[in-house]
Formats: C-alpha cells, structure tokens, sequence
C-alpha cells in the first residue's frame, strides 16, 4: 500500500505542476481530486503480519514481565517455593493482573492462539507455564480446606466456584490447553468447572443460566461467554454430546429474550420481574455474545440439530453490529448510542469473531472483511509503547439508566482488554495469510481467490511436545 500511496502522491503532484493554472487554483478542471489521499484518524489499509506480530509482541512482553509466578507470605512478602509451606496465608505475588479469573482465561486462550496463527511457541507457553503453575499448586490449597472448611485462600475461586464468572473462561482455556503427557494434570480443575456450570449455578425455572443481582432471576449477556464455552469444549474433550445440547440450548434461551431481530443487538440485562425490559447494547457484553457464538460453532458439530439456529444468530449478530461501526473503525460503549466514547475491548472481542467467521466461511469477505481491517487498524492505535491496551471500560455491573454506562471509566489495568486484542491480533494474521486484500481505488477490497491456508508451520500440540522434549 505504500509504494502504491506514494505513487499517487507523485502523480498528483506532476500533475500539479505541469499544469498552468496551478497558480490560480486546484479544482477538478485540473487536477484529478479523487486520487487526493484522506487525512484518517484511524490508519487505513491493509494489515500486515509484521506489524499485527509486532503488537501481539509489546502485548506478550509487558503481560510476561508484569504477572510473577510465584507465591509469596502475605505479611513478609517471603517467597515460598516449597509448596509443602503453603497455608492460610500463602498468597500469588501481586502483579498488574491477576493469574486467575475470566478475564485471564480470554488471555490464555488469545496466547494459544497467537502461537497457532503466527508460529510463534513463546505465546503458547505463557499460558501453558501458568496453567501448570496453578494445576501443581491445588493439591497442596486442597489439602488446607481438607483441615479448615471454612479457610479462604488464592485458589478458592478454582477449588470452590461460586459464579460462572470464575468458571467458564478459564475452563475453556484449560480444555484448549490440555495436554495428555503433560506433568501438570489440569482435567482435576476443568472438571470441576463443568461440574459447577452443569449442576451448581443459579437457574431459571426453565433451565436458564441466571443470576439473583442486581435482581431476582436476572439474566446477564455476560454469562453466554462465562459458561457456553466452556460446555461446548467439553463436549469435544469428553466426547459427550450432552455438552453440546446444553450449550446450543442455552444460547437459544438467552436469544429468545435478549435478542434484538430488528437492531441485531443483544439488550445488556434481563430481569424475569420486569413488565418492561430495558435494552442497554452495552458494547462489551454484546461481544461475549459474538464470541461465543463463534467459540459453539467452532466445535458443534454440523448436523447437530439446532447448527442451524446457531449459524443464524450469528450471522444477524455480525451484521446488526456492524450496521453500528463507526468512521474511525471502533464501537461506541453503547453500540446504538454514538454519543458515547468508543470502547476498545468491544471493537476488538468483534475484530476477532467477525475475522474468525470469515475465516470459517460463515460470512461474506467481500463485505465484512474491509470493517474488519478498519477496526483491528484501529485496535492497534490503542496499545501504547510498553505494550498497555487503553481506552477498555474497567468491570461492569448492570444498569437500567444511559449514564451508568456513559460514565465507566477507562483504564491500562482493565484486564477485559488483553485477551481479545491477542485473539483479534492473531485471527487477523490468519484472515491476511489466506485471503487476497488489495486497495482499489482507495477502498480496501477481498477479492474471492483465496490463498492457501499458512499455520505457522507448526501445531501447537506437537511442537510443545518437541519443547518439553529437548528440556
């Protein structure tokens, strides 16, 4: 795009010159106005690998130095690494981000994914160390509770789950990251998540996911992603398709009353007391729900019977979204409302699902794959020097009012930010490696001759095993 933006850019100007009138004025008498380049907020153009690897980068190394494995005394700060002194008091050292929650398991899962895209084992191995870290650790925090029931310590959240918040994104980023011969055994964990999802969590009277807060018998959007998933995943790593009937059945539950046909949008909440139901498209809840329709796809099996169903919703997802996008490649916090500032973690959690449904052939290239150029160009604009991702909403609970989600504040250490900008970073190197995207005219283009697939030249699993090997 370069060479091509420049020789437009010397044309125009012998044009110019070599014209007499260029003393008077440019009009479109004289110069031709079209090849005049836009002066864009947001970089426009195609995405390079080289530049998309150089911000999954800054990402990997800030991340890698900033979140410690290691345990620590909470009062002395003594490093412990013999695990048979864990106690009461043993706490993760303190990083910018915590090793365990859901946010962390959309960033473990965004690493595996950088590595089977870009080829790259660093990224693949920040979350099989930390997985393995924690999966060596729990005999020793079980065997507390085994002595003091009523004792809480750093991995309470994995022994004893007590929302889908703590369960689904991190099981499923462990089911992705299991590894038969591995020394470190997550499927004690991952089977307690599902264990959790399936038969503990707070249900509607007809089987519906919910929550009690901020109301009686609510729904949350959120909770498509903390738990569908994860099902979906167990249902390939287990081989019972039980897995896949709840996790199809569930989403079907939710659409049937969260779901906008006419906007294509998801209302944020829903509480089963209210005559009326307020629709907040909050942005970010909207792309766990694009996510895990992408994340069920991935693995239902296609004459599963409700595929179909599931296809659809999808597909009016992605269009009603980007219906919403606006001229600088982001989404507004408020999908709908474009008074409301732009929002990073969304744009990027719909980079992703929107790349990787072209890239599976749910959508059309041709028509979704320019938006989604524009929005990772515009993503990129928002991860600074030492590899922070700002402009990401920090948590969010529900509100029924605009100015509960027009006033969420911003912030570097939102950790929502960090796995869906690797995800969106390391889907888009696979939609630039197999798809042909010029400039035409200006506009970026897809063209339908596709190019072979690239992996990297490496799978995950056996290059893994290959590492471990040679240690």
């Amino acid at each position: 795009m370069k060479n091509q933006t420049k020789l437009i850019i010397i044309f125009v100007a012998l044009f110019i010159l070599s014209n007499s009138t260029f003393s008077q004025k440019i009009n479109d008498s004289n110069t031709p106005l079209h090849l005049l380049q836009p002066d864009y907020d947001t970089p426009y153009g195609k995405p390079e690998v080289e530049k998309i690897v150089e911000v999954l980068d800054r990402i990997y190394n800030y991340l890698n130095e900033n979140t410690p494995m290691e345990l620590i005394e909470k009062a002395s700060k003594v490093k412990i690494t013999d695990f048979s002194k864990i106690d009461e008091n043993t706490i993760f050292q303190p990083g910018d981000f915590r090793l365990i929650s859901y946010e962390w398991g959309v960033t473990y899962a965004g690493m595996l994914l950088a590595t089977e895209t870009s080829g790259d084992l660093k990224y693949a191995g920040y979350t099989k160390e930390r997985l393995e870290f924690i999966a060596k650790l729990r005999p020793y925090f079980a065997e507390l509770y085994k002595k003091n029931p009523e004792v809480r310590t750093a991995l309470h959240s994995v022994l004893y789950p007590h929302a889908l918040d703590d369960a689904g994104a991190m099981c499923a980023a462990m089911i992705k990251t299991q590894q038969p011969d591995w020394e470190a055994d997550l499927d004690p964990m991952i089977k307690n998540y599902v264990d959790y999802i399936m038969n503990k969590q707070f249900r509607l009277e007809d089987g519906t996911l919910a929550r009690n807060r901020p109301q009686p018998n609510t729904l949350w959007l959120d909770d498509l992603f903390m738990s569908i998933p994860a099902l979906a995943q167990m249902g390939k790593y287990s081989g019972d398709s039980k897995y896949f009937d709840e996790a199809a059945h569930q989403v079907l539950l939710f659409a049937k009353r969260m779901f906008n046909y006419e906007k294509g949008l998801f209302m944020h909440g829903w509480v089963q007391d209210m005559e009326e139901h307020p629709q907040f498209h909050w942005a970010r809840a909207n792309g766990w729900a694009v996510m895990t329709l992408v994340e069920l796809l991935e693995v239902l099996p296609e004459n599963h019977a409700e595929y179909p169903k599931i296809l659809d919703l999808l597909q009016r997802h992605i269009r009603g979204l980007c219906n919403y996008q606006s001229g600088k490649g982001f989404w507004h916090q408020l999908i709908d409302r474009n008074d409301s500032y732009l929002e990073t973690s969304a744009t990027a959690i719909y980079t992703y699902s929107i790349a990787r449904a072209i890239n599976r052939g749910y959508i059309d290239a041709k028509v979704y794959g320019p938006k989604i150029c524009l929005a990772w160009n515009a993503v990129t604009t928002q991860v600074n020097k030492i590899g922070q991702v700002e402009g990401t909403c920090v948590g969010t609970g529900m509100g029924f009012d605009p100015a509960f989600y027009y006033y969420r504040p911003v912030n570097v250490y939102a950790a929502h930010g960090y796995g869906p900008v690797l995800l969106a970073g390391a889907e888009m190197i696979q939609l630039v490696k197999t798809h042909k995207i010029e400039i035409n005219d200006s506009a970026i283009m897809f063209y339908s001759e596709k190019k072979k697939p690239v992996s990297g030249g490496l799978t995950l699993e056996t290059e893994l095993k290959k590492k471990d090997t040679k240690k």
